[in-house]
This record gives C-alpha cells, sequence and structure tokens, in this order.
C-alpha cells in the first residue's frame, strides 16, 4: 500500500488551474518540473513557497509535491500554485497521517491566509454596449 500513497489538488485563481500531485518522498517541490526556489518571476517566489514557510519544512520532508500549471497570468499562477500545494498538504495528512495534524496545518493556514485554502471566486466582469468598460458609460452630451 506505502508505493501508492498519493493525493491530487488543485488551486484556482482567475483563470489560472495548478494541479498538485503530492506522494511520499524526499521533500522534492516542483513546479512544471522546475523547483519551487528557481520559479519565475522572482519577486513571486517567496508567495509560492508561504506554505512551505508556514508549515516548517519538517512537514514537507517525507512527501514529494509536483504541480502543473496552466492558464492565466503570472501572478495568478503563483496564487494558483500556493492554493494547490496547501490543500495537497493538507489531504495529505488527513489521508495518510492523522486528523489532529491535519487539523493543526489547517489552522496555521487558515488564521495566515484564508484564501490558501478557499478559492477566490472573484473573476472579470464581461463589458456591455454604451461604454467602454463594464461599468463605465460613454459620455452623455445633450447637443
Amino acid at each position: 500500500m506505502s508505493g501508492k500513497e498519493s493525493v491530487q489538488c488543485f488551486g484556482r485563481k482567475k483563470t489560472a488551474v495548478a494541479v498538485a500531485f503530492c506522494k511520499r518522498g524526499a521533500g522534492l517541490v516542483k513546479i512544471n518540473g522546475v523547483p519551487i526556489d528557481l520559479v519565475q518571476p522572482d519577486i513571486l517566489r517567496f508567495k509560492a513557497s508561504e506554505p512551505l514557510l508556514l508549515l516548517g519544512l519538517h512537514r514537507f520532508s517525507s512527501v514529494d509535491i509536483r504541480v502543473r500549471v496552466k492558464g492565466g497570468g503570472h501572478t495568478a499562477q503563483i496564487y494558483a500554485i500556493r492554493q494547490a500545494i496547501a490543500k495537497a498538504i493538507v489531504a495529505f495528512y488527513q489521508k495518510y497521517v492523522d486528523e489532529q495534524s491535519k487539523k493543526e496545518i489547517k489552522d496555521i493556514l487558515v488564521r495566515y491566509d484564508r484564501t490558501l485554502l478557499v478559492a477566490d471566486p472573484r473573476r472579470c466582469e464581461p463589458k456591455k454596449f454604451g461604454g467602454r468598460g463594464a461599468r463605465a458609460r460613454f459620455q452623455k452630451s445633450y447637443r
């Protein structure tokens, strides 16, 4: 059974979707085949590794996480990645470790930032006629 201990979770932000595959291993975290320490852009690298820094590397030392991400822009992809990693580690601990440690992990993540586990439902509103955007109208002239 130990050879098949794995969970799959996804994270979303706007149109970006990240799928995290978490299994027993040696503490590798890769995003599209690249280690998490080399993720581009550099400024958002810290954001992507937030779940690891919050929970401590000792919780990730026995698991490998591989993330595939598609769609959206740079920032949306990073936010989708961090959500996928956080959800995957919670699901893995619930399924293969114990409920108590899963609850501790979940509490730490939610206390820091709720979007690590709960998706942000906001989407771009479509443009309508009579203006240049979703809400903005063309200027009205009386003569």
